[in-house]
């Protein structure tokens, strides 16, 4: 018999594809399904960005290995960090990966020995505990209660372990809380891992979706950041750039060299047309993107406000592409709720337990349907009796 690696008794059936056959199950039946749990973006990329990759396309010579990212791209995330975040970026402060998921899985490599702690938040995106871990390092988990604002307790936390702990993972707007941050939390945790020597690994993938005249932010514009983090910032989610796969790391350029250093192994670069792409979705109007994050800030409310109309408590997102909610009276267990939720109404969500022990009992619904058909599964969960007022 073959044995695998025992890390692979970790790494269970992703609960996308559990809710993905349970979807087809019931498409199977005739039934309608309102899918609210994978967190792919349904806008299309700006025309200026396809007709970029395509042009690209055309030639011969752009389907060699890239090895590198081309100046042109460079100069891109520079402008857009100036423009947009008011940050001043080098060039050996940047580097393409092959989307934040990747870059995540596979930073602490370069970062970590076996027995290094990372610290990463409860509940939070899986990839930041699984990235660690495929690194030998100890995960650590710092938690994020309602009680304080979902915001990780710097001062509660033990200093012997705070001795071995190699870097920590933040994130806000955070997948699956929906919570954002404000200047004073960023402000207080740069100067405290200065003092620690614990690098901050920034997700900013959802600065660009976040709701009620907040402003999105970079890390970096947080005096003597570049000493100690780094930032991963997407295509993804703002240019709907999702499949190209195209994200950046930014910050501390040591980290960025050694990082660039470990990936050099494993990869000859982004696709060319694919880093055009790129440059022109940059470089481009930022119209899209606001008019965009105002049609999820429109799904956010017909949601979010929908539910609490019918009896189902639930605060509204600040920000992603995500809102997140207590699982309704008379409930106890996430994942039973969701499989019953989907079989009486066909809205499929993620249970919260996907994301962490603290996101027991709790949902995550995507905003990725127009308005009037999330008021259409907001109206079927009203009718299925499953809210009690």
């Amino acid at each position: 018999m073959i044995q695998f690696a025992d890390r692979m008794k970790d790494y269970e059936a992703g609960i996308f594809q559990v809710l993905n056959d349970k979807k087809a199950e019931a498409e199977k039946q005739g039934r309608k399904i309102y899918n609210l749990s994978v967190g792919t973006p349904d806008f299309p990329p700006a025309q200026h960005v396809v007709d970029a990759v395509v042009e690209a396309a055309k030639r011969p010579e752009n389907y060699k290995y890239a090895l590198i990212d081309i100046p042109e791209l460079i100069e891109a995330v520079q402008k857009r960090y100036e423009k947009r975040y008011g940050v001043t970026l080098e060039a050996d402060e940047i580097m393409s990966v092959y989307g934040s998921q990747e870059g995540i899985a596979h930073i602490c490599l370069s970062l970590c020995n076996p027995g290094d702690v990372v610290l990463v938040p409860n509940p939070g995106y899986p990839i930041f505990g699984i990235g660690p871990s495929l690194a030998g390092a100890e995960v650590v988990t710092y938690n994020l209660t309602g009680e304080n604002h979902y915001l990780p307790d710097l001062d509660s936390m033990d200093e012997g372990m705070l001795a071995r702990a190699k870097c920590m993972i933040v994130s806000y707007p955070l997948n699956p809380v929906c919570k954002t941050a404000p200047d004073e939390f960023y402000e207080k945790l740069i100067p405290w891992a200065i003092k620690h020597q614990i690098v901050i690994i920034h997700d900013n993938a959802y600065s660009d979706i976040i709701y009620d005249g907040r402003m999105g932010k970079s890390i970096l514009r947080i005096p003597e950041a570049k000493k100690i983090s780094v930032e991963f910032y997407s295509l993804s989610k703002s240019f709907n750039y999702t499949g190209a796969r195209m994200s950046f790391l930014t910050g501390n350029k040591e980290i960025v060299a050694n990082f660039k250093k470990l990936r050099s192994q494993i990869d000859y670069g982004t696709y060319l047309p694919v880093q055009y792409g790129a440059v022109a979705a940059l470089n481009g109007s930022d119209q899209m993107v606001k008019d965009q994050c105002a049609e999820y800030q429109n799904r956010r409310d017909a949601l979010c406000g929908g539910l609490r109309n019918i009896g189902w408590h639930m605060e509204d997102s600040e920000g992603t592409m995500f809102a997140w909610a207590k699982i309704p009276q008379g409930y106890t267990d996430d994942v039973d709720f969701v499989m019953e939720l989907v079989e009486k109404t066909g809205v499929l969500c993620t249970p919260g337990s996907s994301f962490g022990s603290l996101g027991r009992g709790y949902v995550r619904f995507a905003l990725t349907m127009p308005v009037e058909t999330i008021k259409e599964a907001v109206e079927a969960i009203r009718c299925s009796g499953m809210i009690y007022h």
